[in-house]
């Protein structure tokens, strides 16, 4: 049976609308960095190489390749841990222009660093792009995280943080880094702005 990410891992990608307070353990990702503004075709083009490194990993086996301890699963939704630029934190305002990411996509615990070594030789193969050396395997931990499902369009994202901030001060919480990380649920290029749903976190600590 295929393992199926939206029923398993609810209480990971499908939160409420109200602020959630989260242990995040230790997951894998494939992952790429980049800057500026996420509507220009960079970001874009980094998207699609994520998503032909994720794909070449679920299609593993009818390329010839199936590693140790292999399922059937859903890939698993395009995140980003999202900032802005050491310049831009020095200047009273900024602008999309100023942002940095790190986008990524979740892997099974079945990828190793090997598995995704050879998941990169078969997208060079069979889809080559000069970005693709850009992108790694990583292991990343969230740790305690505050999070929150937003709805709507990604420029009214301030409302949701408000609610976050809100929680944060009523209840003894303080910010351990300032980028935020952003889980879309849903694709923007096929999705009406007012249906997207995107998961946001704040990575925290309890101050008393």
């Amino acid at each position: 049976m295929k393992y199926e990410w939206r029923k398993k891992e609810k209480h990971l990608y499908l939160p409420k609308e109200e602020p959630q307070l989260i242990e995040i353990p230790e997951h894998k990702f494939l992952t790429i960095e980049g800057n500026g503004n996420p509507n220009g075709p960079d970001f874009a083009e980094r998207v699609g190489v994520l998503y032909s490194l994720a794909y070449g990993v679920r299609m593993m086996p009818r390329n010839g390749f199936e590693p140790e301890g292999y399922y059937e699963y859903t890939v698993y939704p395009l995140e980003g841990i999202w900032s802005i630029s050491e310049d831009a934190k020095k200047k009273k305002t900024w602008s999309k222009e100023d942002l940095t990411y790190k986008i990524m996509i979740r892997q099974p615990d079945f990828v190793t660093e090997n598995v995704a070594e050879e998941a990169l030789k078969i997208v060079e193969r069979k889809k080559p792009h000069h970005l693709l050396k850009e992108a790694k395997f990583e292991t990343i931990t969230d740790g305690l995280a505050l999070q929150i499902l937003h709805l709507g369009p990604y420029d009214d994202e301030p409302a949701s943080f408000a609610k976050m901030n809100a929680y944060m001060e009523a209840n003894g919480l303080l910010k351990r880094k300032q980028d935020h990380r952003e889980i879309y649920l849903t694709d923007a290029r096929k999705t009406n702005p007012d249906k997207q749903k995107t998961v946001l976190r704040y990575f925290v600590e309890k101050v008393n």
